[in-house]
């Protein structure tokens, strides 16, 4: 591992206001925020939606720290969230209605309203954004050239959105399904430079595809706010240990990228219509069954793409002191299997998706 000293990572995690009587979301994002402690209202966004919440970690080291403040932010949400009547849950999509649709009173927010129309009217969906710590921006570019063709797994790992208008929609993330409508959206293409990526989205931006710069919803991404490599591609997770599995992971093949970069080792060149229908396998399976396998161009198991993920990536979990934790979480999920997984094994047991989300609520607010 030739990546010296520790990359650091930040996680963002979006939740769901549910009434907890009929599972409809609650649009009660406002008077959450507002009443949170002082010192951790500053830990969060209002979202898009009114009926979602954002929680922010701070910029971590360790596991063991982001797992502290995932927790610790899962909690203050989650009892100020009863305090208005409603359950804050862990769910990448809406799974019943949401009867409040319009944006939330943000000029930004506002303006992608107008923009995109119905599509920015969509049932609210709530994801997992893990932040990276690279040494430059073009750097950063570089790594998201060599995410591409692995992040199709992270996303088969985080699979928590099989529910929609009260059903199951045959979908592990529906949520992914979902924000296909955005044109910005997607897997990132292979970048020469950051020239390159400055000239591409000048070209969607002046086409009317992006609003603005900020709409980069590539599924990894350089911020335009923090020196990192941003990864949007997962479902929020049900659970906090869920969350730091997926970061752990995104941080070790980071680093992974890092080490290939300064070693030579060029990103696989991949077809972009490869990457797309990876991703649709990932959505639509999660871990049940094959995965496509973007670089062979194949269907393989979908544990085994997982296994051979973590194989690579294990000097740089053994680099973080990540390798005990991260092959312990990805047992549990094995055993367990993935928030699609679980939500769907409640819903076959009692054939009440509110049974689901109630039994969904509960972890979310004891982590």
């Amino acid at each position: 591992m030739s990546v010296t000293g520790v990359l650091t990572v930040g996680v963002e995690e979006e939740f769901l206001l549910l009434d907890p009587a009929t599972g409809e979301n609650v649009p009660a994002a406002e008077k959450v925020l507002a009443g949170l402690a002082d010192d951790v209202r500053g830990q969060s966004r209002l979202e898009v939606r009114h009926s979602m919440v954002e929680m922010v970690t701070g910029v971590c080291t360790g596991l063991a720290d982001l797992r502290g403040q995932l927790g610790a932010l899962r909690r203050a949400a989650a009892g100020s969230a009863a305090a208005t009547g409603a359950a804050l849950v862990a769910i990448g999509a809406t799974p019943i209605a949401d009867p409040l649709r319009g944006v939330t009173d943000n000029p930004r927010f506002q303006a992608i309203g107008r923009h995109y129309g119905p599509i920015a009217h969509d049932p609210a969906v709530c994801g997992c954004h893990v932040h990276v710590g690279v040494p430059d921006r073009e750097l950063a570019i570089q790594v998201c050239n060599h995410l591409r063709v692995r992040l199709p797994v992270v996303q088969a790992l985080t699979v928590n959105s099989p529910l929609f208008e009260g059903a199951d929609t045959g979908y592990a993330s529906w949520r992914s399904i979902q924000l296909e409508r955005w044109p910005s959206l997607g897997p990132s293409p292979l970048l020469a430079s950051g020239e390159d990526y400055d000239r591409r989205i000048k070209t969607l931006v002046a086409a009317g595809v992006m609003l603005d710069e900020s709409m980069v919803l590539w599924y990894a991404r350089p911020s335009a706010t923090w020196p990192t490599v941003e990864v949007r591609v997962g479902d929020v997770c049900l659970t906090a240990d869920d969350t730091v599995l997926a970061a752990g992971l995104i941080r070790a093949l980071v680093a992974t990228a890092l080490a290939d970069i300064a070693a030579g080792v060029p990103p696989p060149d991949v077809p972009d219509y490869l990457v797309r229908a990876a991703h649709w396998s990932a959505a639509h399976r999660g871990l049940g069954g094959t995965l496509l396998d973007p670089v062979r161009g194949v269907a393989r198991p979908a544990w085994e793409l997982v296994e051979e993920l973590a194989t690579t990536v294990t000097p740089a979990l053994a680099h973080h002191g990540d390798l005990t934790q991260i092959r312990a979480g990805l047992g549990r999920v094995r055993r367990e299997g993935t928030g699609a997984d679980r939500q769907r094994r409640i819903l076959d047991r009692t054939g009440d998706v509110r049974a689901v989300l109630t039994q969904f609520a509960e972890p979310t607010g004891r982590c």
